[in-house]
């Protein structure tokens, strides 16, 4: 099975200490269950692009309405949902952020 993690922060969080959001570890630990995977620009570059009656919309930021924003993300394979849970729990972002987690249509 693969999952989508959705790696979420609030504007401006940070981890306690630099070695707390160190993805080093957890990426050694995951190996090759993590597929693919990347911090994303400021949420401040975002566009959301929306289709209405035939008008392309463009709205600067991102659309959704909420104290987080996605910072990153990863694909993992891995054989359940409870392995996925527990690859997310030990991501360095989940101490003081949080880690989506989506399963993708097969």
């Amino acid at each position: 099975m693969k999952f989508l993690f959705l790696i979420q922060v609030a504007e401006g969080a940070h981890p306690a200490t630099p070695e707390d959001g160190d993805p080093t570890a957890w990426f050694e630990e995951t190996g090759s269950r993590r597929l693919l995977g990347n911090q994303t620009a400021d949420w401040s570059t975002a566009k959301t692009v929306r289709v209405r009656n035939g008008e392309t919309l463009v709205t600067d930021g991102p659309f959704a309405e909420t104290k987080d924003a996605i910072a990153g993300f990863d694909v993992i394979e891995c054989g359940s949902v409870e392995e996925a849970l527990e690859i997310a729990a030990n991501h360095p972002v989940a101490t003081f952020g949080g880690v989506e987690i989506r399963p993708f249509v097969e």
